[in-house]
């Protein structure tokens, strides 16, 4: 790989340590990267504050940079085919698999999306004091809201759909009048890249739209902890999270933390047949590695023993294969590390008293690639360390209820709180035990993955929100502003 960086408007060699991006189907090389170091981090970072404080990006109007960021999008488009290839390379997404959307079109149909939102937001509001106070015996005074640029976001990806997390931060960043600097996660780094060549082409200035790619942890560390940087926008793991939110504390940096899931599935007695399409449907979403999946199937207690006889039918026979096989619906985790952690937890689940349903191994057939079979615990109740820890692989935990009221306790008896799942006929009950959720996003019945639409988490599961105008908002600053006469 030729590049490592995009720094100050031009394309830069690295400078650092060396690394493998390994293709996580097959663990064949997909790139050998050499990463920056950490004077060309540095330089970054001082190329997004030249860039933000001479106003060459920030100091246009948002129509302006609404004209630029429409030949970004179109920029974009023009390399899906690229973005889809990356995605089965270095991320191990099958190419027939839904999560290719994900991967690929929806973030390419929401940039225009980010553009019309932000063009018809308000970019001031007044403030709204009572009469008395606007016009009193020494002078009458007008207080508005101005929304403008934040200022240096650092924005920070993860693995499972590289191109999607890091979009989310980029482009609402980009078009709010932010110089942006994106580093990707190092297991999946090569569509970073990318936004830099699209920025290029669209005529963002230098300096606005920098990248850089590393394996270790120092310039991830810099990005969030210099005073230059103004935001750290982040998507990972909550440990990773917490030590982001460390890093930025001395300096008070704004945050926008989207980290882990283990997301309650309630199913009403009058829907269990539908738990079992509900297992497949997470097994095999990118291997399970989604953080708002629900993980943490709830069902009634006399129906379980059916339900997981359902749910082992569900998954006996799925196709496990090389992400580039049309033919494959169950492709690899990430990497080795991965695959242990959900033999891991496999392992303490039976341990603390539970057992395995299906799957709960490596399939057999395999010398090479990262994979672990669509796996079914049965535990006795929430305290199970598999119910309790995110295992970011193809497996569903499924956990008896009394009554509704048992299953939302249960469902709210966790150190996350990213979404949550309520399925059910009786409309009434599902929106009533939805209500009870305490989550970022709860879904009852369905669930969209809009522009329109903020996501985010409580507790564990982060701070701040993406998406919607709540989303837009965070990467701008508020200034109140009076005038006097």
């Amino acid at each position: 790989m030729t590049y490592a960086g995009y720094i100050d408007g031009a394309f830069v060699s690295g400078e650092g340590q060396g690394f493998v991006v390994e293709n996580p189907s097959d663990e064949s090389v997909v790139a050998e990267v050499t990463g920056v170091s950490t004077a060309q981090v540095s330089r970054a970072i001082q190329a997004a504050r030249t860039a933000f404080d001479d106003g060459r990006w920030s100091g246009l109007t948002m129509k302006q940079r609404g004209e630029t960021m429409r030949r970004y999008a179109e920029a974009l488009r023009k390399r899906a085919d690229a973005l889809r290839q990356l995605a089965i390379e270095e991320a191990g997404c099958p190419t027939s698999s839904n999560v290719m959307g994900a991967q690929v079109h929806a973030p390419l149909r929401m940039t225009d999306e980010i553009v019309d939102m932000f063009l018809k937001l308000p970019e001031h509001e007044n403030n709204p004091l009572p009469l008395h106070e606007l016009v009193n015996p020494y002078f009458a005074v007008q207080s508005l809201k101005l929304y403008r640029p934040l200022g240096v976001v650092s924005a920070i990806s993860a693995y499972n759909v590289p191109f999607y997390t890091a979009f989310w931060k980029v482009v609402p960043a980009l078009m709010a009048g932010n110089s942006v600097i994106l580093r990707p996660n190092p297991l999946t780094p090569l569509s970073s890249l990318i936004f830099a060549e699209a920025a290029e082409e669209a005529g963002i200035p230098a300096g606005v739209m920098n990248v850089i790619i590393e394996q270790g942890l120092e310039g991830g560390q810099m990005i969030s902890t210099d005073k230059a940087v103004d935001m750290v926008s982040f998507t990972g793991s909550c440990t990773v999270g917490a030590k982001v939110a460390e890093q930025g504390a001395p300096t008070l940096k704004r945050l926008v933390l989207e980290l882990g899931g283990k997301s309650a599935a309630i199913f009403l007695p009058d829907s269990v047949g539908r738990a079992a399409g509900h297992a497949f449907q997470v097994c095999t979403s990118h291997a399970g590695q989604g953080c708002v999946l629900g993980t943490r199937v709830f069902v009634p207690q006399e129906n379980k023993a059916e339900v997981l006889e359902q749910m082992a039918a569900a998954v006996a026979n799925v196709k496990i294969g090389h992400a580039k096989d049309p033919d494959t619906v169950l492709g690899p985790v990430i990497s080795a590390a991965q695959r242990a952690r959900a033999e891991h937890f496999t392992a303490a689940a039976v341990a603390a008293g539970g057992r395995v349903v299906a799957g709960g191994k490596r399939p057999e057939g395999f010398d090479k690639g990262f994979y672990f079979e669509p796996t079914v615990l049965d535990v006795p109740d929430n305290s199970n360390p598999a119910a309790q820890e995110e295992i970011f692989g193809p497996v569903v935990t499924v956990i008896g209820y009394k009554d509704l009221d048992h299953a939302v306790q249960m469902a709210n008896d966790s150190q996350f709180g990213l979404s949550a799942w309520v399925t059910g006929q009786d409309k009434v009950a599902a929106y009533q035990t939805g209500l009870k959720l305490r989550s970022g996003a709860v879904n009852v019945n369905g669930a969209v993955m809009s522009s329109y639409a903020s996501g985010g988490g409580i507790k564990m599961s982060g701070l701040g929100r993406e998406r919607g105008i709540e989303g837009l908002r965070e990467f701008q600053m508020v200034t109140t502003f009076n005038l006097g006469g």
